[in-house]
């Protein structure tokens, strides 16, 4: 059971829910331009993940049939509970080397930059953890897990992560001592250095307290959200690809070929010497810390968020047809999710382009809509061509709003 696609209705609910309680509490979590980052970066990694949940998968389904010791059955109780807490303790290694090595956190690093904590902040996800993140689980093939139990208890562990992305809920008394609550994985998002790299469970909080890596939230010392190099942009493209860019630009610049390879590998953080001495990095003061943030005014926003609702909904539409849609349709849909996401990236940045890319992704749509019918992502029909004419024509009134902003950036 696709356990995500029936949750995804709850979550927006939930995030209505708590900016109600925001107001009502006086306190703004949120702000605009960064949870429709966040949330665009869950929308690109789930559509990113039609085309490549099949690494995981597949990878899964060949160990469990060749390389399993014993076999358990999916009828047992005791074998979803068993591999419900040996999943999480794959999960708690698997996330705490994306903190320690490079490589792997250039794919996490995605879900930390925000410098916001909320329920928007649990949907933001990378588009890349698929290419190691399922050699981490293959202990669970080589004991048997069947592979209808692992999928399902990768999704339940997943959804109990949502609930604890909130300011709103305080210390838990003894569920602190087992459990993932939302205060100590507030100390897991923080960039200051009594927090750094703690708290790596999923749902289990034992596994920290086992292995040294925990560290209770501490009210002497108020958690600022974010990543020690700051993302500094609201593109969801970008996000899942600066590490990878820093650390290929750092590669490309060493001297030694070992310092090239193993840079990947290496402890977050670490630099050939040579390229550290040439182009240092400058980490920020977190006395004098403030949030990423450009000014929009009242149009662009409401602009940009109306825009981003049509890419939720197509990406809704693909998760919800993905067993039914040929690959040529699943490699459409993304593509036209990316763009669209990064041209309202752009918009959000209030890039001088901006609007000229942003008459690029609109006129996109014609080639769209005469090409889904081509590749099978929907059937031919003049509701199609009614429904393109009725979104140009909306988000036409919706740019000329906007023009006077749009017109000085442009020029």
């Amino acid at each position: 059971m696709n356990f995500i696609l029936y949750a995804v209705p709850f979550f927006f609910v939930l995030i209505a829910v708590e900016l109600l309680v925001d107001r009502w509490r006086g306190v703004s979590h949120y702000r605009l331009a960064d949870a429709i980052n966040s949330l665009s970066t869950g929308v690109l990694s789930t559509t990113t993940g039609l085309l490549t949940k099949g690494v995981g998968l597949v990878t899964y389904a060949f160990a469990v049939e060749h390389l399993a010791v014993i076999q358990l059955a999916a009828d047992q109780a005791w074998v979803w509970v068993f591999a419900f807490v040996f999943y999480d303790f794959c999960y708690y290694w698997l996330h705490r080397l994306g903190h320690e090595r490079n490589i792997l956190w250039a794919a996490h690093s995605v879900h930390h930059q925000s410098e916001d904590y909320n329920l928007s902040t649990a949907l933001r996800q990378t588009s890349t953890g698929f290419v190691l993140s399922w050699i981490f689980y293959l202990p669970l093939a080589v004991l048997g897990v069947p592979l209808v139990v692992f999928v399902s208890v990768a999704a339940l562990n997943l959804l109990y992560q949502f609930w604890v992305h909130t300011q709103h809920i305080p210390k838990l008394g003894w569920l602190e001592w087992c459990f993932v609550t939302p205060s100590n994985h507030r100390a897991h998002h923080a960039q200051n250095p009594l927090y750094m790299d703690r708290n790596y469970g999923g749902v289990f909080i034992i596994w920290d307290r086992l292995f040294g890596t925990f560290q209770e939230e501490d009210d002497n010392e108020p958690v600022i959200f974010g990543v020690t190099t700051p993302l500094a942009s609201w593109n969801p493209l970008w996000a899942n690809l600066q590490f990878y860019a820093q650390l290929w630009a750092d590669a490309r610049r060493a001297e030694r070929g070992w310092d090239k390879l193993r840079i990947w590998f290496m402890p977050t953080g670490w630099r050939p010497a040579d390229v550290a001495a040439r182009f240092p990095l400058n980490k920020p003061d977190l006395s004098q810390f403030r949030k990423f943030e450009v000014p929009l005014d009242g149009h662009q926003q409401w602009y940009v968020a109306l825009q981003f609702c049509v890419y939720i909904a197509l990406g809704s539409y693909l998760m919800n047809l993905e067993n039914s849609l040929p690959v040529a349709a699943l490699v459409l849909g993304w593509g036209t999710v990316a763009l669209g996401l990064f041209v309202l990236g752009v918009a959000l940045e209030n890039r001088p382009w901006a609007l000229r890319l942003e008459l690029l992704r609109l006129a996109s749509n014609l080639p769209l809509v005469w090409l889904a019918p081509l590749v099978g992502l929907w059937s031919a029909s003049s509701v199609a061509w009614l429904g393109l004419l009725s979104y140009s024509l909306l988000s036409g009134i919706g740019l000329y709003c906007c023009r006077k902003r749009l017109t000085r950036l442009a020029s």
